[in-house]
C-alpha cells in the first residue's frame, strides 16, 4: 500500500492544506503534481488498496480546467480516495461535486471529502494566514477520523457531497500578471507556468486567452515584477466582501 497526493496548488495553499492531512497518514507520500505542464498523466496508475488524496482549489466556483484535463488521465483502479477542496473563503460551489465526478470517472472509490480555506491567492486580505491553527487541528482530525473509516469499511452510497449538475457556468482569466520594469528576464515564471501562457523567448509577452489567473507566476517571481492590474483587483475584492466577511472551518463529509 502507498500513500499519493495529486495536487493543483500553483501558489502553495492547496498544498499546505494537503499536506496537513497526508502527514498524519503516512511520513512518506507520493506527490503527483498536476501543474506540472511537462508530465505525463497517463502514467499514473494505483492499486486498490492505496490511498490517495486529490487536491485541488476552487476557481469561481469551479474546478479549474486544466486540473480537470490532466486529473483526468490518471487511472484510480478502484483505489480510496478522499477529495480536498480549497478555495479563499468566498464559496466553493459546484467544485466538489465536479471532484467527484472526476474521480469517478478514474475509477477511484471516494472514501471522504474535505473542504478547507486557504488565504485568497489574489486578495490576500480574504483568508490571510490560513489554514491558521484551528484549521490544522480540524484538518488532523479528519485525517484520523478517515483512516478509521477506511478500516471499518466506506460505502460511497451513504457519502453527501455538495454541489449542483449542472454545474455553474466556468467563469474566464479576467486577472492576467503583467510583466514591471522590475523584470529582468530570468524566465522563472514561463518555466513555472501551469499551462505555458508566457513565452519563454519573451517573458514580456503573455498570452490571455491562455492565462488561467492562478497567479503562479506573481509568487514565483523573484524580483516581484509580475502585476495584476491594481484598479481590477480592488474592483473585484468590492465584489466579493461580504461573502468573505464571515469565517468559513474546514468541512468534512464521509
Amino acid at each position: 500500500m502507498k500513500y499519493v497526493q495529486i495536487i493543483f496548488s500553483p501558489t502553495g495553499g492547496t498544498g499546505r492544506a494537503a499536506k496537513i492531512i497526508t502527514s498524519e497518514w503516512s511520513s512518506s507520500v507520493e506527490t503527483v503534481d498536476l501543474s506540472d505542464p511537462a508530465d505525463d498523466f497517463s502514467k499514473y496508475g494505483f492499486a486498490s488498496e492505496d490511498i490517495v488524496l486529490i487536491a485541488l482549489p476552487s476557481y469561481g466556483g469551479r474546478v479549474p480546467a486544466i486540473a480537470a484535463e490532466r486529473l483526468s488521465q490518471v487511472k484510480g483502479n478502484c483505489a480510496n480516495c478522499v477529495l480536498l477542496c480549497v478555495y479563499g473563503n468566498r464559496a466553493y460551489e459546484d467544485t466538489m461535486i465536479e471532484m467527484a465526478d472526476l474521480a469517478k470517472g478514474c475509477g477511484f472509490t471516494i472514501a471522504a471529502a474535505v473542504s478547507a480555506v486557504a488565504e485568497h491567492s489574489i486578495m490576500h486580505q480574504f483568508a490571510a494566514g490560513r489554514p491558521d491553527e484551528k484549521d490544522v487541528q480540524e484538518l488532523k482530525s479528519y485525517a484520523k477520523t478517515i483512516l478509521e473509516t477506511m478500516k471499518t469499511g466506506i460505502s460511497e452510497d451513504v457519502l453527501q457531497i455538495p454541489g449542483n449538475r449542472p454545474y455553474k457556468k466556468a467563469g474566464g482569466a479576467g486577472l492576467v500578471p503583467k510583466a514591471t520594469k522590475d523584470c529582468t528576464d530570468c524566465g522563472l515564471c514561463a518555466k513555472q507556468c501551469p499551462v505555458q501562457a508566457i513565452d519563454k523567448g519573451n517573458v514580456k509577452k503573455g498570452d490571455s486567452r491562455k492565462c488561467i489567473s492562478c497567479m503562479r507566476c506573481v509568487v514565483k517571481c523573484p524580483h516581484s515584477a509580475r502585476k495584476v492590474n491594481g484598479g481590477m483587483v480592488s474592483v473585484a475584492s468590492l465584489a466579493i466582501k461580504n461573502a468573505c466577511s464571515v469565517r468559513k472551518d474546514c468541512e468534512l463529509f464521509i
